[in-house]
C-alpha cells in the first residue's frame, strides 16, 4: 500500500524562490532508491509560509530504510535545506527552512 511523507517546511517569503532552486538542482537524485515512487513539492498560493514536500513511497519499511541511509544522511546534514542539500564538495548551504515536521499518511482511497 502507498504511504505518503509530507515534510511540511516553513520558508519565510523572501526564501522561497532559492528553496525551489534547490529542489530543481536535485531532480532525480531519488528518483532510484527502492520503493519510492514520486514527490511534489508544493508553494503556498495564499499568505502561507508553509511549502510541502510530498513524497510517495511503496510502504513504510522502504521511506525508513531511506531515511537511515548514507544518503539521507548526505542531503540532508545541518546546513542543507531539508531535502535539497548540497553537492559533493560544495560547501554547506545556509537552511532556507526556519522549521519542519513531517506528517505520515496512507492512501485510504481516491480516484485510480
Amino acid at each position: 500500500m502507498t504511504v505518503i511523507r509530507i515534510n511540511a517546511i516553513t520558508v519565510p517569503r523572501e526564501s522561497g524562490d532559492e528553496l525551489a532552486q534547490r529542489f530543481a538542482a536535485r531532480v532525480g537524485a531519488i528518483d532510484g532508491v527502492d520503493g519510492f515512487e514520486g514527490f511534489e513539492l508544493l508553494k503556498p498560493t495564499d499568505d502561507r509560509e508553509v511549502w510541502l514536500v510530498l513524497t510517495r513511497w511503496r510502504d513504510a519499511e522502504a521511506f525508513t530504510a531511506w531515511t537511515t541511509s548514507e544518503s539521507f544522511g548526505r542531503s540532508h546534514r545541518q546546513g542543507s535545506s531539508e531535502g535539497a542539500g548540497e553537492g559533493a564538495g560544495e560547501a554547506p548551504k545556509r537552511p532556507v527552512g526556519t522549521a519542519s515536521e513531517v506528517w505520515s499518511y496512507e492512501v485510504a482511497g481516491g480516484s485510480s
